[in-house]
């Protein structure tokens, strides 16, 4: 009887080596070497990244959240309950810098939210020099803060600044821009939007080339002028830019500092320029009260975060 051969032994089928399909490709040697390598390089930018946000933007918050329940003495730190909350709100300053607050932001959506949407539509019209203008519109946003109101305080200067100037020659008195309360809020606004309204140009530029021209044209040969081709057309196909950088907006507007501070010295004549953040430096560093200030940080934190939900809410209603 014959031994069975390599093809008759079904362990030897099995041991034989299989051949690669046709059309099959093999991995390359060390590709997973590669691959685990990159994963390593991308997670450690990733672990970077997260630490430095919890760094410098987690731990502040946390940081504020207990400092606003603290109060220290002598190098001790003992917990004071609402008593940081109760400081912050008997103090007089606390309402009129609500009040100054509100009124910025009342008038900086008049001035900032509408003027960048108006010299976009300015701009979009342009069919040559586009590039020129939006560097233009948007050189201010480059200029350091500092410099920016710096340069706005020599122009609103009683003496020999130049909105004066122009005042003299239409035979209207000068001014005193930043020394009346009446005006000084105003003047405030003026020079914050001029600073940032570069930006907010841009987008709104961007948004507006994004509208299909066919819809214009349509609106045309319904006998649509401007106004109605803007109202009809160019908001309603923006309208979540729009939504989203009003948004924006008050929630900065409710922050501004860096204005009034060195434009007015903060407080402004007659505390007409007082705002919650500077209010918020003002505890801090010239009364050393960090719990007073941290509370009133939260409030501003827990205020912004409620409007921003109902905003949202409301918004995501009128979508649906």
């Amino acid at each position: 009887m014959s031994a069975p051969t390599l093809t008759q032994d079904p362990a030897a089928k099995e041991r034989r080596p299989r051949r690669p399909r046709a059309g099959a490709v093999r991995p390359p040697a060390g590709g997973l070497g590669k691959a685990v390598r990159r994963n390593v390089t991308a997670h450690a930018f990733l672990i970077g990244a997260v630490l430095c946000f919890a760094f410098f933007s987690w731990y502040p918050i946390v940081r504020e959240f207990l400092l606003a329940f603290q109060k220290t003495e002598d190098g001790q730190v003992s917990w004071t309950g609402w008593d940081n909350f109760v400081t912050v709100w008997n103090d007089p300053a606390f309402g009129q810098a609500w009040r100054n607050t509100l009124w910025f932001t009342a008038l900086a959506l008049v001035l900032g939210f509408a003027v960048p949407f108006v010299t976009a539509l300015v701009i979009n019209e342009f069919r040559h020099g586009q590039g020129c203008l939006r560097l233009l519109v948007y050189l201010p946003v480059m200029l350091p803060p500092t410099a920016s109101v710096l340069l706005f305080k020599y122009l609103y200067d009683p003496g020999y600044g130049m909105f004066n100037e122009v005042l003299d020659v239409f035979g209207v008195p000068a001014q005193q821009w930043l020394q009346d309360p009446d005006t000084a809020m105003l003047s405030v606004v003026v020079a914050s939007t001029w600073m940032n309204m570069g930006g907010a140009t841009l987008i709104y530029l961007a948004a507006l080339q994004s509208v299909p021209g066919e819809l214009y044209e349509a609106a045309e040969l319904d006998g649509a002028g401007l106004l109605r081709k803007v109202w009809h057309v160019t908001i309603p196909q923006t309208r979540l830019i729009l939504a989203l950088m009003l948004l924006m907006q008050i929630i900065a507007t409710m922050q501004v500092f860096i204005e009034p501070f060195l434009l007015t010295g903060g407080a402004g004549p007659e505390g007409s320029t007082t705002t919650v953040v500077y209010l918020i430096y003002q505890y801090a560093f010239n009364f050393n009260n960090y719990g007073a200030a941290a509370a009133l940080g939260l409030i501003l934190l827990v205020t912004l975060a409620v409007f921003s939900a109902v905003y949202a809410r409301l918004n995501r209603a009128t979508e649906e």
